[in-house]
């Protein structure tokens, strides 16, 4: 198909046949940017499933599509030690051109994705209320903007990304790994897990679940006023923090004439001297701020 440079580039993966159970078939599809070298965007959601964006050398994005949610499962030796190991497990595969030179992907179980690329603007999109699947997206490594949300069955992991990198969560875990630049990281259910090998020094970063550890490694030189709580669990760092030990805030609110009281609980301090604000916050579970050895 011939490249499209400008205007909208749509392509439809659209899905026929029921695969049988057990049956891990994988079809791949490459979207060329209209500007190739020059920074992009991401946005990526489902409703099921698991998301996985890996950077690579390359100029393209490209998109393997799977049955089923391949979770992510990270093993760390000790609580205060290394970083997590993480599985791929990425079998890339070509999909089939049609009559017209668009790429075809069949028997994914009845799903229809679809991706959207104009101005360097890359929209992945699925009707994944049907059925789980696992996107396994391969981006630029450099001059990333990503936005990705999956809802139910699924994790979010981003590797070897540099940009800003946005992810929400609901019942699921999120694994940053090996990323530079800033993060904003959101779930529910599910860990927060992520390591820097650079952050932007101007971006407030913000990092939160419901139920899990908030766990995240960054450079030794890292600056931050760190604005920290969890509810139901405890705070470990081995960065020297410079707490701040004002008094907590008091919010006072009146309704109906009878008055409500709430002192805030979150714990002020400065990384290395102070930064932009690093938020993290849960209510079950730890919150470590790690320095990378």
């Amino acid at each position: 198909m011939k490249r499209i440079q400008t205007a909208l580039f749509l392509l439809f993966l659209a899905v026929n046949g029921v695969m049988a159970q057990g049956d891990s078939k994988e079809q791949q599809l490459t979207v060329p940017l209209s500007d190739p070298g020059k920074p992009y965007k991401l946005n990526a959601s489902l409703l099921n499933g698991t998301i996985k964006v890996i950077g690579y050398e390359g100029k393209d994005i490209v998109i393997d599509v799977k049955q089923g949610s391949e979770r992510i499962r990270k093993n760390r030796k000790n609580e205060d030690g290394n970083e997590m190991n993480i599985n791929l497990n990425i079998h890339p595969s070509v999909g089939k051109e049609s009559s017209n030179g668009m790429k075809k992907i069949s028997g994914v179980a009845g799903l229809d994705v679809s991706a959207r690329e104009r101005n360097n603007t890359v929209t992945v999109s699925s009707d994944s209320w049907k059925g789980a699947i696992t996107l396994t997206i391969k981006v630029p490594i450099t001059g990333a903007s990503l936005k990705l949300s999956t809802t139910n069955d699924g994790d979010i992991l981003v590797s070897n990304v540099s940009g800003d990198i946005e992810v929400n969560n609901t019942n699921g875990s999120i694994h940053l790994e090996n990323i530079s630049g800033s993060a904003v990281a959101n779930t529910v259910n599910g860990g927060v897990i992520g390591s820097f090998k650079s952050v932007d020094p101007k971006a407030a970063m913000a990092f939160s679940t419901l139920n899990g550890n908030v766990d995240i490694t960054f450079p030794s030189v890292f600056k931050a006023n760190a604005k920290l709580k969890s509810d139901m669990g405890e705070m470990y760092t081995d960065f020297d923090i410079e707490a701040d030990k004002s008094q907590p805030k008091v919010n006072k609110t009146s309704q109906s004439g009878m008055y409500r009281v709430n002192i805030e609980n979150w714990v002020y301090g400065k990384i290395n001297g102070g930064g932009p604000e690093l938020m993290m916050k849960n209510m079950n579970g730890n919150i470590y701020i790690r320095k990378a050895k």
